[in-house]
């Protein structure tokens, strides 16, 4: 969804909540279009089978779509990660390399695409990643 460059500025917050005795987080996207800023909302559920994978289903209007993902590659110093999801109604399946740096340098990006490549799943999407502008 971010590729065809109208959406720039990404950002995303998890805060874990739980509710009637279920951990889950409250998922918040925010990113900008036309100037303005817009905001995807949803839950992510924990897989109980796999720590790294959860289940999102969107807030309001999106609450009929649902997507896998799972983090399957990250920095040992928490400083980036590679997020994997399923397609939705609304977007094909992908990934998302995800930083606590506004960009990450050639040779972090080397180490993520050597990286990728040793995943069957994650190497199919070395294509197409790019870099997104960074406008503040």
């Amino acid at each position: 969804m971010w590729l065809d460059g109208t959406k720039t500025n990404p950002t995303f917050n998890y805060t874990v909540a739980e509710k009637n005795g279920k951990t889950f987080l409250i998922d918040e996207v925010k990113y900008t279009k036309n100037g303005k800023t817009k905001t995807i909302n949803g839950f992510d559920y924990l897989n109980p089978k796999n720590d790294k994978a959860f289940t999102w289903q969107g807030k309001g209007f999106l609450a009929i779509a649902k997507s896998r993902w799972e983090i399957k590659l990250i920095d040992e110093n928490n400083q980036w990660a590679v997020i994997w999801f399923s397609k939705t109604l609304f977007t094909p399946e992908g990934v998302d390399i995800i930083s606590k740096n506004k960009q990450l340098n050639e040779s972090v990006m080397k180490e993520i695409k050597t990286k990728m490549l040793a995943d069957s799943i994650l190497k199919k999407h070395i294509g197409s990643l790019v870099n997104l502008p960074i406008t503040n």
